[in-house]
């Protein structure tokens, strides 16, 4: 029995020694020697740009597209965006993948703010692509989680409140104010990591600030907001314009420029080539670009008998199908986007990775000066935006830009009503927004312009979808703020409007 006591002993005591030895080494040995623990600021940045960009072009492609009469997914089932009519689940997409990498792009702050990685541009970058994630959410979806979301890990917060849209931008102001600070003191950072600029720190600060110019302009209407937006739009254009430097030709375009080696691989090649090219041109979309005889459709000014769209002729001609037609006669698709299986494609290109392009900044400066905000000529922002957005995607095109727009009889005009020069800027605004992200819908809910055709067929009353529904899953798992966002904003609907757009 002695014996047997004994041994159990000492079996105890190997164990203890035993157990507090795997304690002691535990971490070293599950620990790998060859990495960091803790990912850098230029290995978070490039992985959170461009899965941010799969979610934004994904998004543009089959929602933004359908919407703005771009293309059409031609059929008479249920759920067909080009009629505004759309299931809830569409809604999951994008709230999930982009507040996904508003993680990423806040690991990336708290990494550079820490000493041993002390880093201002990374900061200050982090900053611009956050607020650009945000701006993006709040537009498609109104209020929405911000001061505590993506706080679940540190702070225990899983159920985060919904903020007032109104709230959101006054912050997100404040944000891209701290990133121009940040981005002034030209802290390098390294260019294989950043694969928008190449490191090229001052480009990023005018990306921020000409930003900050978009959003500005976008709640420039609200009675409550409009005076400060004026003046700041203002101050960032002339009056404090050296400190906020803004971009000053397409080469400063924030564009993510698809080389087609991993990982910048456009998202455009997970999408099966027969759905690519299975969706129609829109007519509203083609006719206008016909008729001015734009060089972004002319075969002569493409590669290997296809124009810089590369979208597909039919009969010999460029033609579209009309948007929200009646059920019952669906139309035959005509016009469409060349896929991988031509020799030119949007599925590759490299200018798809679209952010903000310089050809959006004139647009806005054309609206400003027109409405008398700022100085200067809105008719020289007008040709100028024209110009860089056919010029981002045919660099070498010569031709004069009044020569094209005498010929396409889309000039300026100094007599015509505010309506009408917003109309002007607006059509021409909607071309250079091509392929970035939802802007086209976005700017078409805050001023109703271009004027959009209505076919016979479309759902909601005929009215453009003011945003987009939260995820179903919200309502089980944060109730109680969900609950309280609803009768803050509205209904839960497509045609609840968000604070911008309302009187």
């Amino acid at each position: 029995m002695k014996s047997i006591i004994n041994k159990i002993s000492f079996f105890t005591v190997l164990c203890s020694l035993l157990f507090v030895s795997c304690k002691k080494d535990f971490e070293e040995i599950n620990t790998d020697p060859n990495n960091t623990p803790v990912s850098l600021p230029q290995q978070l940045m490039a992985p959170a740009l461009v899965s941010t960009l799969t979610y934004n072009m994904i998004r543009n492609r089959n929602f933004n597209n359908e919407l703005m009469q771009v293309t059409v997914d031609i059929g008479d089932a249920d759920g067909k965006v080009f009629r505004y009519d759309y299931r809830s689940n569409w809604a999951d997409y994008l709230y999930n993948g982009l507040y996904s990498e508003l993680s990423n792009f806040k690991d990336m702050y708290k990494v550079a703010s820490e000493e041993l990685n002390l880093n201002d541009s990374y900061k200050g970058i982090s900053l611009i692509c956050q607020s650009w994630i945000y701006s993006i959410l709040t537009d498609a979806y109104g209020d929405i989680p911000y001061s505590e979301s993506n706080r679940a890990r540190d702070d225990k917060i899983f159920e985060p409140k919904f903020d007032r849209q109104q709230d959101i931008y006054l912050d997100i102001f404040k944000q891209l104010d701290s990133a121009n600070v940040l981005l002034s003191r030209n802290k390098g950072i390294v260019a294989s990591g950043d694969p928008v600029f190449g490191g090229n720190v001052s480009r990023w600060r005018k990306f921020g600030n000409s930003l900050y110019l978009r959003l500005l302009l976008r709640v420039s209407g609200k009675a409550e907001a409009s005076a400060a937006a004026i003046a700041k739009i203002k101050d960032i254009v002339e009056t404090n314009a050296a400190s906020y430097p803004i971009m000053t030709s397409n080469d400063e375009s924030a564009i993510l420029r698809w080389t087609g080696a991993g990982p910048y691989v456009s998202p455009y090649l997970s999408v099966r080539e027969q759905d690519f090219r299975g969706v129609a041109i829109g007519s509203y979309f083609i006719d206008n670009l016909v008729i001015w005889n734009d060089p972004r459709i002319d075969i002569s000014q493409g590669t290997n008998g296809i124009n810089r769209w590369a979208i597909a002729t039919y009969q010999g001609a460029f033609t579209g199908v009309p948007s929200g037609y009646t059920p019952g006669t669906v139309p035959i698709k005509k016009s469409y986007f060349y896929s991988t299986s031509s020799t030119s494609t949007l599925m590759t290109e490299p200018l798809t990775g679209m952010m903000m392009n310089y050809a959006e900044l004139k647009f806005i400066l054309a609206e400003a000066a027109a409405k008398g905000w700022i100085s200067g000529s809105a008719e020289t922002y007008y040709n100028d935006g024209i110009l860089n957005s056919i010029k981002l995607w045919l660099p070498s095109w010569s031709v004069p830009i009044m020569t094209y727009i005498t010929a396409a009889d889309i000039a300026w005009n100094n007599a015509a009503t505010p309506s009408e020069k917003m109309e002007k800027i607006h059509l021409q605004k909607y071309y250079a927004l091509f392929l970035t992200d939802l802007q086209q819908w976005f700017e078409y809910r805050r001023t109703g312009h271009p004027i959009l055709p209505n076919g016979p067929g479309l759902q909601n009353n005929g009215i453009m979808p003011a945003r987009l529904t939260y995820p179903v899953y919200v309502q089980s798992t944060n109730p109680t703020n969900y609950q309280a966002a609803v009768a803050a904003q509205g209904p839960d609907v497509i045609s609840t409007q968000v604070w911008w757009q309302k009187p």
